[in-house]
């Protein structure tokens, strides 16, 4: 197994994609902290403990850096080190510039982006301590080619890619990586309930004619944060079925 040993933090990792990175990384060898705002994030812990998986849960906001704090201290007391860190945690709150609220585009934007900063922020110390680490940041193709009704997320993950290559080469020579993950239109519980004709809509959009997975993503943070990675930062991902070229 490729991460035998290592200890890895995702954030929003309660379902979905999280939640697809922390199974994924687990398989892997790694042992894993499940982190979210949502208190399910247990329940998803104790499913991949009982499938024989190393984790353990933690809730939290990263938004706020107290929370991100403490979350990498729980870790750093569970497991005694932090080798991987996958800002995951993000949400949409969608409306056209005129019509979107202050309140809307805080929100999208201490969460997805200022969120990445913390928790990047509160385990990098102890990552350049031991001169090793390596973070992957979910953006979205969103923050590549912007959309009308997502302002404030597309900023927001523009943003996130920006601050990954910043990280990338201030922390290279402390033998730290950095890379960005950017999904297009993945399978979920919202795309779920779409009706048909909507779905069919998007895959047309799509050069391989179908919704990603969750699993999709996760295969492609696994494999930034291997060793098989180790020549590669400041780099974006794109997980789109080639929207983006």
């Amino acid at each position: 197994m490729k991460l035998a040993q290592e200890v890895a933090i995702v954030t929003g990792a309660a379902r979905g994609i999280g939640r697809a990175i922390a199974q994924a990384l687990a398989a892997e060898g790694a042992k894993v902290v499940l982190a979210d705002l949502l208190p399910d994030v247990q329940t998803t812990a104790d499913e991949l403990m009982q499938a024989g998986y190393q984790t353990f849960a933690v809730t939290g906001d990263v938004s706020r850096f107290q929370d991100a704090e403490r979350i990498v201290e729980a870790t750093l007391n569970q497991f005694g080190q932090v080798d991987i860190v996958v800002n995951n945690a993000g949400i949409t709150r969608d409306n056209l510039l005129l019509r979107m609220s202050e309140e809307d585009w805080r929100k999208v934007i201490d969460i997805n982006l200022t969120g990445t900063f913390n928790l990047t922020k509160a385990a990098l110390k102890h990552m350049i301590k031991r001169r090793s680490g390596k973070i992957v940041n979910i953006a979205s193709i969103i923050g590549e080619i912007g959309n009308a009704g997502q302002a404030n997320y597309a900023a927001s993950k523009a943003g996130v890619i920006a601050f990954t290559k910043s990280v990338a080469k201030e922390v290279a020579s402390r033998g730290i990586r950095a890379n960005a993950v950017a999904p297009g239109f993945i399978q979920s519980k919202m795309t779920d309930v779409l009706p048909e004709k909507v779905k069919a809509e998007m895959e047309k959009q799509i050069p391989l004619v179908r919704l990603g997975k969750p699993e999709d993503v996760a295969k492609a943070v696994t494999f930034l944060v291997s060793p098989d990675a180790e020549y590669i930062t400041g780099q974006v991902l794109n997980v789109d079925g080639g929207m983006v070229m």
